[in-house]
């Protein structure tokens, strides 16, 4: 039994994210969080029995507070992680958990940013009940059979009760912000079968009228801010039962090309085409995004697309009276009613798919074999793929569509050029083309861009930043772990492991130096805090490091 024996132990899995509960308690005292000051060694003897000695000031690795059992932490943790799952009865691919907002790029978690919940709201999906699942495969073959279909009795539907049960069980999961009559989703919840009679009775008496938008604001990468209009629960509950009826029947006509805002479509897959046509050949990019798109989309144009598929005259009337819906702004005490004369809201559950219908033609258009073409659309971002010579007569095609919609480039985000040659990002990723030195042969190249690693080294560095030393670690942990899985998840995809592993890396520094300063440097920076501490007692999430083999649509 000799001291050189001794070896550092590892703390078991059962204190991991234990953190100290009380921390705020007790402010001004740094030290008394036992989470970061406990040495652990054992001493072997020729039995090799093992005991674990500890300091004498020291008693648990837990807080006053108490310990938390692992089946307790593991099933607070994993709640707010379920992946959504698509409408119409498909599954989204797992992959998507970083992406399940519906969002051009992963969902780093603010906290309890409603706001930021509403523009996320119309991509998280519910399983639907079997009969509401059959009406929408009903609704589906019919439209996929005859492209003349029309749906004539669909209000009837929309009255249903189960119709209007699956759409508030999907509001309520969905969260967010309350509209301005200030009703928030609990309380919808928590008087669900009033709630329920009541407006199955309004709806039925055709007595229900939208209420007004609430202006929120959403800052936006490049410093400006992106409009968001917030609907009541009751006008959300509404339009997510006409998009459980309306959704199949368009789907049966948008282009295979168009990943936005879609059941089981995602924006690796998008990635996907876009790598496929540029193998094909179609190196020439019109890398396109829209200026204000949700909100210059004519209504006049766009109730007439709606209308080639639905003859139901009180399902249009409701379309439009949403459109039509005017948006309050309370600013400084004062309050602004705006008209809804353009535009689709970001915030309203069925803005994503009149915002889709809108550009369909447009997809169909660029992918028609004569074009020699392929256009590949998220929302209103969308590259354009030629073959060499093409580019100048397509952008001359493309402007006078979306002139003829009433729609505009942006003209410091599109631009034009060669993929052989330069680089483009598409979807917060950077697109390239590459010759491989083991191979020599040239190669499609898609990792995460600059932008988008800038935009999680942010967060992060906000997370682990001086003034938020005063937070438990097991609190602080959390959050982060919560940004990293939504990075993660949706950046893991094609070569993506080299700057997975350089985030990391930057990650653990990062946290490292926080506990480091938590605790006035009392203990090693390196010795200590070690990786495996780091990630085997505070739990902090490991980003996957390893190459994904499996096709898109397979994960």
């Amino acid at each position: 039994m000799s001291p050189d024996n001794e070896q550092p132990v590892e703390p078991s899995v059962s204190s991991e994210r234990e953190g100290c509960q009380d921390w705020r308690r007790q402010p001004g005292k740094p030290g008394n969080c036992p989470m970061a000051a406990t040495p652990v060694t054992t001493t072997a003897g020729s039995a090799g029995a093992a005991r674990v000695t500890r300091e004498t000031w020291l008693k648990d690795e837990s807080c006053g507070c108490g310990r938390k059992s692992p089946t307790a932490r593991a099933s607070g943790s994993t709640a707010s992680l379920e992946p959504a799952v698509a409408a119409v009865g498909a599954d989204h691919s797992s992959d998507e958990g970083g992406n399940d907002a519906g969002a051009k790029g992963p969902h780093l978690v603010e906290g309890n940013s409603a706001e930021e919940d509403e523009v996320i709201a119309a991509a998280r999906w519910l399983k639907t009940p079997p009969k509401v699942r059959q009406l929408q495969r009903t609704l589906y073959r019919k439209a996929k059979e005859n492209k003349a279909w029309r749906a004539w009795s669909l209000y009837g539907i929309l009255v249903r009760r189960d119709v209007l049960e699956t759409a508030l069980v999907a509001v309520v999961r969905n969260d967010g912000a309350a509209g301005m009559d200030g009703i928030t989703v609990e309380q919808v919840a928590g008087e669900r079968e009033v709630f329920l009679e009541t407006l199955q009775r309004q709806l039925g008496e055709k007595s229900y009228r939208p209420g007004p938008l609430l202006r929120a604001w959403v800052s936006k990468d490049d410093g400006k801010r992106r409009p968001l209009g917030i609907p009541t629960v009751k006008d959300r509950i509404v339009q997510m039962g006409l998009l459980l009826l309306l959704q199949p029947i368009f789907e049966a006509d948008f282009h295979e090309n168009s990943y936005g805002y879609r059941p089981a479509k995602s924006a690796q897959q998008a990635l996907d085409a876009v790598r496929e046509a540029i193998r094909q050949g179609y190196h020439e990019v019109i890398d396109a995004d829209l200026s204000g798109y949700f909100d210059t989309i004519n209504h006049a144009a766009l109730l007439k697309l709606v209308a080639r598929r639905v003859s139901d005259g009180s399902i249009l009337k409701l379309v439009k009276q949403f459109l039509k819906a005017p948006i309050i702004e309370r600013t400084g005490g004062k309050t602004r009613v705006t008209p809804n004369k353009t535009g689709t809201p970001q915030g309203g559950v069925i803005s994503p798919l009149l915002a889709n219908l809108y550009l369909d033609s447009l997809d169909h258009q660029a992918n028609e074999p004569e074009t020699k073409a392929k256009m590949v659309r998220y929302a209103d971002d969308f590259v354009l793929l030629c073959r060499p010579g093409q580019m100048p007569v397509l952008r001359g095609r493309l402007e006078r569509y979306l002139q003829a919609k009433g729609l505009t480039l942006n003209p410091t985000k599109t631009r034009l050029l060669d993929v052989h040659q330069d680089r483009f990002c598409f979807l917060g990723f950077e697109v390239s083309w590459r010759q491989s030195a083991v191979t020599n042969r040239h190669y499609v190249h898609v990792e995460p861009s600059g932008k988008s690693q800038l935009a999680l080294r942010d967060k992060v560095w906000k997370e682990l930043n001086h003034w938020t030393r005063w937070e438990s670690c097991a609190a602080k942990v959390r959050r982060l772990n919560a940004v990293l899985r939504g990075w993660g998840g949706y950046f893991h995809y094609s070569h993506c492991t080299r700057v997975l592993r350089r985030i990391q890396s930057w990650v653990q520094e990062r946290l490292r130096s926080w506990l480091w300063q938590k605790y006035d440097r009392t203990h090693s920076r390196y010795g200590f805090f070690t990786n495996a501490r780091l990630v085997g007692q505070y739990g902090l999430y490991q980003l996957p490091l390893h190459a994904p083999w499996k096709p898109t649509a397979q994960r």
